[in-house]
């Protein structure tokens, strides 16, 4: 179980109940983008769960510019600096296909630790000749939601992946999962691995607010309710999968 976190806080309430595991990014509402140098190393020094971070410069599509694939290595370098266990990446062609080159480069930089292929995965032109490009790469996993908005939607080509991929490549269904379809997820693919944000809402501990002022878009949510991770949501499914 993979829990994807944004902060100290999630990331304690996800080790604390039981995640094998979490994915450090920023930027959640955009699906995640670089975390903070600071919030990886003092995750590191405070906690013993795994991390894997994203490596992601901005929001948006996935194919990056040539100062955009530099700034990428300057954050491999610095974050492997801190002992992160994994990376979280994946950059395509301006045709949907896999950027081999750009993505060897970036696998070679990262070894040994893990690397997962992002959802970039999700929206490339051909899913499984992006598999296959993928295993070739020397990527450990690929983050995916079957190629639909979510997990339900995809289970049919996650099922088909889990098969194609065999024990050359984990795949890992994430995208919408939650204690509620979680087993019905598990028994249409099989997949050994499993992502999830298992979020809640906890209100601002501020008493003064301007809620007519926005920091980012009026569409997002307000500032003064705030993302966490639920260990209560993580415990439920632990205990849904402790059944199985």
């Amino acid at each position: 179980m993979e829990i994807v976190v944004d902060s100290f806080e999630s990331a304690e309430a996800a080790q604390s109940a039981g995640a094998n595991r979490v994915e450090l990014c920023s930027n959640l509402i955009e699906g995640g983008c670089t975390p903070s140098l600071g919030l990886a190393q003092y995750i590191k020094n405070k906690l013993n769960i795994p991390v894997f971070v994203m490596i992601r410069p901005r929001g948006g599509d996935f194919l990056y510019s040539d100062d955009e694939f530099e700034v990428m290595k300057l954050d491999i370098k610095e974050f492997k600096k801190s002992n992160v266990d994994g990376f979280v990446f994946g950059i395509l062609k301006s045709d949907g296909n896999i950027d081999k080159d750009r993505n060897q480069e970036l696998v070679d930089l990262c070894k040994p630790q893990s690397v997962t292929f992002h959802r970039a995965f999700d929206v490339c032109v051909d899913g499984h000749q992006a598999l296959e490009d993928i295993i070739s790469l020397g990527f450990d996993r690929i983050l995916t939601s079957g190629r639909e908005n979510s997990c339900l939607e995809g289970l049919p080509m996650l099922a088909s992946l889990v098969e194609k991929a065999g024990d050359r490549i984990i795949i890992m269904p994430g995208g919408g999962i939650t204690e509620k379809n979680f087993l019905r997820i598990k028994d249409g693919c099989n997949a050994k691995e499993y992502h999830w944000s298992a979020r809640s809402t906890k209100d601002s501990g501020m008493y003064h607010r301007r809620s007519d002022i926005y920091m980012g878009s009026p569409l997002y949510p307000s500032e003064y309710s705030i993302k966490v991770c639920s260990k209560d949501r993580i415990d439920k499914l632990r205990a849904i999968l402790s059944c199985t």
